[in-house]
This record gives C-alpha cells, structure tokens and sequence, in this order.
C-alpha cells in the first residue's frame, strides 16, 4: 500500500524528490518503491521528462484502481481505530468558498472539541470538480446543489440568496431590487461552477442571454472586478459576508436561491470520521449563517 500511496504523491505533487519530502523518505526509496511496482505489474507506469512526471497510457488507465485501493485501506484502518476506540482519522472535503469562509472554521472548531485528533484536508472546486473527486475517492464528501449531480446521495444543510452586484457608482445601483432583464446587456462576469449555473438556470428560464464578458473561478476577484467598474454579477448572499469592497448588492425579483448540500456515494461506506462529521452538520447546520 505504501507504493500506491508513493505513486499517487508523485502525481499529485508532480514529482519525486516533493513526493518524497512529502511522505518522509528519500527519492531514492520513492524510486525504487515505483520500480519495484512496476515490476510486480508488468507496466510502466511512469514517464519522467524534463517538463516533470506524468502517467503513462496504462498508468493512467490503472491509476483510478489505485486510488480506490487507496480510499478502502484508509476506510479500513479508521474502522479499525473506531473499533479500538480511537476516533481520529482524516476528513477529506470538497468545498466551494463560501462554505469554506463561512461554514468551516465554526463547524470545525466545535467538530474539535469532541474529536480534537481528527484533521481536515481541503479540496476547493466547483459543481463538476467536486463530484468527480468524490467518484474517484480523492475526497469523501462534498458540497453541491442537488441539481448539479444527480448520481449522489445527499442532505441537504441551507439554501441562500443569490444577490446582483454593481459597481457603487452604478446607474442601477440605487433600485431596491434587480430584475434580470435589468441587466442583460450590462457586461457580466460570470462565476465559473462547473456545469451547473444558478444564475444561468435562471437566465435560460427567463428567455435572457446574458452579455457574458468575462468568466472567473473566483469569487473575490469577481468582487475586485465589479468594483473596477469591469461588469456586473450575481453571486451567493454568503459569500457577499464581511466584505469590503465598494461595491453595492441587490435583491433580485423574482429571487434566484441558491441551495447547498453534502453529496457522497454511500454513507455506509465513509470513512467513519467524515460520517462523525456529516453528522455534526446537520444536527447543527441551523446555526450556520
């Protein structure tokens, strides 16, 4: 197992010698634990080059197999330490960045009072990004809306509102609320999410096509660029929290709502810190803002 997870550092850091930093050996050790996989496969499983390392054809036909062999052994040794009764184990999140500005640091603070050992590892992306990681075992559980991935199980934890935002100085910007047809030609910058848009589910069922400048995986840089005077947008009322940019945000009428829930696979095949976890969610999403 520890050659799969040397393989998998190697590809997720794009090389050796960081994979061996990573992991506490030496390149040399790394080395010889890839060719000695290699040699029990059969396959070559690696092409190094001087742009870095990278699967070969079968590697990366095989690599989905390693990760889930990956996934499972972790599985099991957390079962085994609830079994002992040591519950510690490694929570692996895919989130998008209202949720984690927002949600986590008060969800993970009261989640460490009871379970001070576990530890969290992040995966930040969108509706597509994150329900792929989830199928391959990169993480265990994700947040999405419902809507974007319908193979997942999921809870769901709140639904907020999406609000249009404009440059202060905005001839709009002193409306009460915003229609979308207020804003059709106005140049947007769209929020990058994947395959799944909630500001774009409610432009198509309007019959609107928005006048779509630029687009961003990023919300803050979306807020810096409205306040540059470069467009409008919409975006999540949480994410439009505790900030300060210059910048002015409305209601949209009707409202486009935003809802959030915790996908995965099957629950009963979680690793049971990141159950623990889902749990302590949903017993205190009501407190969340």
């Amino acid at each position: 197992m520890n050659r799969y997870i040397a393989l998998q550092k190697i590809i997720e850091l794009g090389g050796f010698t960081k994979a061996a930093d990573a992991l506490g050996y030496t390149q040399s050790s790394i080395s010889q634990m890839i060719a000695s996989l290699e040699n029990e496969l059969g396959i070559k499983l690696l092409t190094r080059s001087r742009h870095g390392v990278k699967l070969t054809i079968e590697g990366t036909e095989l690599f989905p197999f390693i990760e889930r062999s990956i996934y499972q052994y972790r599985s099991m040794q957390e079962k085994a330490n609830e079994i002992k009764g040591i519950e510690t184990g490694v929570i692996r999140v895919g989130t998008v960045s209202s949720v984690t500005c927002h949600w986590m640091p008060q969800l993970i603070n009261g989640f460490k009072e009871e379970y001070p050992n576990v530890q969290f590892l992040f995966h930040q992306g969108d509706y597509t990004l994150i329900p792929e990681w989830i199928a391959s075992g990169q993480i265990d559980f994700g947040f999405i809306n419902p809507l974007a991935d319908t193979n997942l199980k999921t809870k769901t934890v709140k639904s907020d509102e999406m609000l249009a935002v404009l440059p202060k100085n905005h001839p709009l910007a002193k409306k009460k609320s915003i229609q979308l047809q207020d804003i059709a030609t106005e140049p947007y910058i769209l929020l990058e999410e994947g395959h799944y848009s909630e500001p774009m589910a409610a432009f198509e069922a309007a019959g609107i096509q928005p006048n779509i400048q630029y687009t961003i995986h990023d919300d803050y840089a979306i807020m810096m660029m409205v306040e540059a005077g470069l467009g409008v947008s919409i975006l999540a009322e949480l994410i439009l929290r505790r900030t300060n940019y210059d910048i002015v945000c409305l209601p949209i009428d009707p409202p486009i709502t935003r809802t959030l829930a915790v996908g995965y696979k099957d629950k009963d095949s979680l690793p049971i810190a990141s159950k623990y976890f889902i749990d302590y969610l949903m017993e205190h999403k009501d407190e969340l803002p």
